[in-house]
């Protein structure tokens, strides 16, 4: 089966006593165009979203018939997490995480990364606290931001970490 286009979202869908046959995603899968997957049940599914990203979120709704959904369901994942207390802490963690091009997501006031040793053992050399845990990556957070200013001229980030810094 090709999917070509989201149909909606579990949580705004009224399921009429249909099954719900779940496509396990890894987070990082969520924005292919192409993809072939095969669903709990053992489906196969072609996404095909050839005109733009797909930006697929938890429960997305990619098939319906009579019967059944297929729906989208984002794997756990080996994460690190930190809680950030400041918003000058809060910029510089993503910063940090930035300079590495990491992928970046939020969820209760924490910030989330796919785990990678080094910067685990960076954050924690930093003073950070940072846990290691298994959990869903499902708000990443965008940003089109340069933090390197050019020719003299002062960056965002260094405006954001002059208002958030402490006073000397």
């Amino acid at each position: 089966m090709t999917v070509k286009e989201k149909l909606g979202n579990l949580s705004d869908f009224d399921l009429a006593g249909r099954h719900v046959d779940w496509l396990p995603m890894e987070w990082y899968e969520t924005r292919k165009r192409i993809l072939h997957k095969r669903t709990l049940s053992g489906k196969e599914v072609t996404l095909r979203f050839l005109s733009e990203s797909p930006e697929i979120t938890q429960r997305d709704i990619l098939f319906e018939d009579m019967s059944q959904v297929i729906a989208v369901d984002i794997v756990a994942c080996d994460c690190i997490i930190v809680k950030p207390v400041t918003i000058f802490e809060t910029a510089s963690l993503c910063y940090e995480i930035g300079n590495k091009h990491l992928p970046l997501f939020f969820e209760n006031n924490c910030l989330l990364v796919p785990f990678e040793a080094p910067l685990f053992r960076l954050l924690t050399a930093q003073g950070y606290p940072v846990l290691r845990e298994n959990r869903r990556l499902l708000q990443p957070l965008k940003t089109t931001v340069s933090p390197h200013g050019d020719q003299g001229t002062t960056s965002l980030f260094s405006k954001i970490m002059q208002l958030a810094g402490p006073s000397v």
